[in-house]
C-alpha cells in the first residue's frame, strides 16, 4: 500500500475509546452488573417455570410476557424520550424494574410463586424495560462523538454478552445451592448500581411541554411517519422482525428442549447460555475484521444461515459438546446481526427522532420475538420441538432473499445530518398559540412550460422529505390563468411542530432538492413563501370570520428561500 493511500484512510478508533470517557466507562460498568442480574433473573425464571409446570407453552410464554410490554408500550416510549427530561426517566424505570423485582424475590423466597403470578410479574418487569429502553438507547449518543458511536454500541453489546455469559451460571449456581429466590433478589439489588450512575449524571434539565399528551401523540406519529418516507430505516425494521421471529424459536424453547428432549437439569440450560454469550464475545472481537471484510448484507446474511444452522442442531443434536459449540456459533450470529441493525438504526437517523426510530426498531425486534415464541410454542405442542426448530430454521433460511429487496446500506456511519443551513428568520403579523393549526406553507414558483416536468420530479422527492420531517399533507398546484405559476405547499399539524421544523434547519438531502429547483425558477426574485393559519368560526379576531378549514395568511414574504 502506498503512503498516499495510508494517509487517504485514516485507521478508525480504538474499539475502546470510548472507555476513555469517564461517564461511559461507569455507566458502562453499571449496566453491565445490571444486565448480569437480567440473566439471573432469566434463568430463575425459566427453572421455576419448569418445576411449576409441565407445559411447554407456559414455559414458552415467559419469552412472550418479557416482548410484550414492549410490543405495547415502545412507541409511546420512544415519544417521551424525545419529549421529557431523560434523566428523570431513567430513574423512574429502573427504581421500578428493582421494585418488582424484589417483589418476585420476595414470593418466591416465601414459596407463594404460582405459573400465572411469575408470568404477570415478568410482564410488569418487562413494562419497566419497555419504558426504559429507547431512553437508555438515546444516553450513549449524548456521551460519545459520533465517530466513536459505533464503537461505543459495540462495548453496549460486549456488556450484554459479557453478562449472557457468566449470569446464566451465576444464575444456575444461586438456583442450586439455594433457590430462584436469590437469583431474583440479586437482580433486584444490581439495578441499585445503574439507579446510583443515572443519580451522579449531571445532565441539564429539559423543558416539558403543557401540551404533553398531545405531543406524545403528535410525536409517536411523527416518529411513524418517518420511518414510512425513510427506505433505510424500513428496510432495517423488515430485516429485523422477519430475523427475530425466527429466532425466537431458539429462546423459547431451548429450557424445553433440555427439559424434555435432552433430559438434562437446568443447569445445562445455562451452560448453553453462556455459550450463547460466548459467542457474542468472539463477535464483538471479530467485529471489526468483518466490517472490513463483508458488506452488512453479506454479514446479517452470512449469521442468519449459522442460527439456522444452530436451530437445526439444537433440534436433532444430543451430544452436549457439539451442542454447546453450535450454541457458541448461534450466539455470534446473533450479536453480528443485531449489532448491525443497532447500529445501523442509530445512524441512518438524525437526532431529533432518534428515540422514536429506535422505538420502532424495538417495536419490531421484540414484537417478532413475542409473536414467534408465541408461534413455534404453540407448533412444538401440536406436533413436537424438532419440527418447531425446523419450522424456524427454513423461516430463517427463506429470509435471507429478502436481501434482494430491502438491501441494507454499507456506509450509515458516514452519514451527515447537521442542517445545511438555517432557515430564515420568521417575520409574523402575529404569534399564534403553540396548539394553532393546522399550517400550511406554500413557495409559489415561476417555471416555463418546457421545465415543468422535471420540476415535478424535483416536488415529488421534496414531498418525500415534506413528509418525512412532519408534514400531513403535500401538494404541487398550477394556476390555471398563468401557466407558468406552480404553488408547492405542505401542511403541519400545528405552529409548534412547525417552529421545530423550522429550528431544526434545512437538511442537506433538501438543501440540494430546492437548489435545482431554484434554477429552474424564472423571474428577478426568489420564490415567495408564504405561511397560512386555519380560521375556524368562532374564534375571536378583528377579522370577519372565515369558515372552519380555510386559512388566513400569517406571513407572506417575497425573495425568502424556500420553505
Amino acid at each position: 500500500m502506498s503512503a498516499t493511500a495510508t494517509l487517504a484512510s485514516p485507521a478508525p478508533p480504538s474499539p475502546l475509546a470510548p472507555l476513555r470517557i469517564p461517564f461511559f466507562r461507569m455507566l458502562w460498568i453499571a449496566s453491565f452488573v445490571s444486565n448480569i442480574g437480567t440473566w439471573m433473573q432469566n434463568v430463575g425464571a425459566v427453572g421455576l417455570m419448569t418445576e411449576l409446570t409441565t407445559s411447554p407453552v407456559l414455559v414458552a410464554l415467559l419469552q412472550t410476557a418479557s416482548a410484550l410490554p414492549v410490543f405495547l408500550l415502545s412507541l409511546p416510549a420512544g415519544a417521551l424520550a424525545d419529549l421529557v427530561d431523560r434523566r428523570r426517566m431513567l430513574m423512574l424505570t429502573q427504581t421500578w424494574m428493582a421494585a418488582v423485582a424484589l417483589v418476585l424475590a420476595t414470593i418466591t423466597l416465601l414459596g407463594l410463586t404460582t405459573p400465572w403470578l411469575l408470568l404477570l410479574l415478568t410482564f410488569l418487569l418487562g413494562l419497566g424495560g419497555a419504558l426504559n429502553n429507547p431512553v437508555w438507547q438515546t444516553v450513549t449518543p449524548e456521551l460519545v462523538p459520533r465517530a466513536e458511536l459505533p464503537q461505543a454500541l459495540a462495548l453496549n453489546s460486549v456488556s450484554f454478552n459479557l453478562a449472557r455469559s457468566f449470569g446464566p451460571a451465576l444464575g444456575g449456581l444461586l438456583i442450586g445451592t439455594f433457590s430462584a429466590g436469590a437469583a431474583f433478589l440479586l437482580n433486584g439489588l444490581s439495578f441499585l448500581a445503574t439507579i446510583y450512575m443515572v443519580w451522579r449524571w449531571k445532565r441539564e434539565p429539559q423543558a416539558t411541554s403543557t401540551l404533553a399528551g398531545e405531543r406524545v401523540l403528535a410525536a409517536i406519529r411523527g416518529g411513524i411517519r418517518y420511518a414510512r418516507f425513510a427506505p433505510p430505516v424500513q428496510h432495517i425494521l423488515i430485516r429485523g422482525i422477519s430475523f427475530t421471529f425466527g429466532a425466537s424459536a431458539l429462546l423459547a424453547l431451548m429450557p424445553a428442549v433440555v427439559a424434555r428432549r435432552l433430559l438434562l437439569p437446568t443447569s445445562f440450560y445455562s451452560v448453553l447460555l453462556s455459550c450463547m454469550g460466548a459467542g457474542a464475545v468472539l463477535g464483538a472481537v471479530l467485529l471489526p475484521y468483518l466490517n472490513r471484510r463483508l458488506t452488512i448484507n453479506w454479514r446479517v446474511t452470512a449469521a442468519t444461515v449459522a442460527f439456522a444452522i444452530g436451530l437445526l442442531g439444537l433440534a436433532f443434536v444430543d451430544n452436549k459438546v457439539v451442542l454447546s459449540g453450535l450454541l457458541v456459533l448461534v450466539g455470534l450470529a446473533w450479536m453480528l446481526v443485531l449489532n448491525s441493525f443497532s447500529v445501523g438504526v442509530q445512524t441512518v437517523v438524525p437526532r431529533w427522532v432518534q428515540a422514536r426510530t429506535i422505538s420502532l426498531y424495538l417495536l419490531t425486534i421484540q414484537g417478532g420475538m413475542a409473536l414467534g415464541s408465541v408461534v413455534w410454542g404453540a407448533v412444538a405442542s401440536r406436533w413436537a420441538l424438532p419440527v418447531a426448530l425446523t419450522g424456524a430454521a427454513i423461516w430463517l433460511m427463506l429470509s435471507t432473499l429478502l436481501v434482494l429487496r430491502y438491501s441494507l446500506s454499507n456506509n450509515t456511519e458516514t452519514l451527515d445530518f447537521t442542517p445545511a443551513r438555517a432557515r430564515p428568520d420568521l417575520m409574523l403579523a402575529e404569534e399564534p398559540a403553540p396548539d394553532a393549526g393546522p399550517i400550511i406553507v406554500t413557495t409559489t414558483y415561476h417555471i416555463a412550460p418546457p421545465d415543468r416536468p422535471a420540476f415535478a420530479t424535483l416536488m415529488e422527492q421534496l414531498s418525500r422529505i415534506r413528509r418525512r420531517e412532519g408534514a400531513i399533507r403535500v401538494g404541487l398546484y398550477a394556476d390555471l390563468a398563468d401557466p407558468t405559476r406552480l404553488v408547492e405547499y405542505f401542511m403541519v399539524e400545528s405552529w409548534e411542530e412547525y417552529e421545530q421544523l423550522h429550528d431544526r434547519g434545512v437538511s442537506r438531502e433538501e438543501a440540494d432538492v430546492k437548489t435545482l429547483a431554484r434554477q429552474l425558477h424564472q423571474g428577478p426574485d426568489k420564490p415567495v413563501v408564504a405561511r397560512l393559519l386555519a380560521e375556524h368560526a368562532g374564534e375571536t379576531t378583528t377579522q370577519a370570520p372565515m369558515v372552519p378549514g380555510s386559512t388566513r395568511l400569517i406571513a407572506s414574504t417575497a425573495g425568502e428561500t424556500p420553505g
